[in-house]
């Protein structure tokens, strides 16, 4: 589990060109290196930061949610944001045969009980979704997401602000909470 974790890291550091606390300038990327964690523009402290103190926010950000996805990988439940992904893209088709292909591959894939990625519903929103299958829309798996999200939200989130992999990327020092509040030593 510590050499997935340093994997990891490694990743995220690698891909990640943040703002040097000390110069302010961009730190230097891995020139060398093409398995980076992130495309495209690269997140500032500031935003990294900012996945700490708003879920939403970690969520909205390409970046954080690569980041996320890494550490939930690692914890062996990435398929929880795969599949809120996958009802992301579904809910942009507007081809009807598109919309219900790419159903039909998220129920497989996340929803069946022989998937080896099903995510964790209750029962009302699986009776509800297997009602929604009947005539697919892209709005079939909103209440399972909204779920999943809720369940990302309340139970790996916290772990992820709290984790190592975070407080390196936001440069945390040990101690101190995402939050920015110090923890309490123990009075003897």
């Amino acid at each position: 589990m510590a050499e997935k974790w340093r994997q990891a890291i490694g990743k995220i550091r690698k891909g990640l060109a943040i703002k040097n606390a000390e110069d302010n300038g961009p730190t230097k990327k891995d020139q060398a290196s093409s398995d980076t964690l992130f495309d495209g523009e690269q997140p500032t402290l500031e935003e990294i930061r900012s996945w700490g103190k708003s879920f939403d926010k970690l969520m909205r950000s390409p970046s954080g949610r690569k980041a996320f996805r890494e550490f939930l990988r690692c914890e062996y439940s990435e398929e929880n944001i795969l599949f809120w992904l996958a009802c992301e893209e579904l809910k942009k088709e507007t081809n009807p045969e598109a919309i219900e292909e790419k159903a039909r591959f998220i129920y497989e894939d996340y929803i069946s009980i022989l998937s080896p990625k099903e995510v964790s519903l209750d029962s009302r929103v699986r009776e509800i979704v297997n009602r929604n299958m009947v005539e697919p829309t892209p709005h079939t798996f909103d209440e399972a997401q909204l779920q999943i999200y809720t369940l990302m939200h309340r139970d790996s989130y916290p772990r992820f602000i709290n984790s190592p992999q975070f407080k390196t990327l936001a440069q945390i020092p040990e101690g101190v909470s995402a939050s920015g509040s110090t923890a309490e030593s123990p009075s003897n």
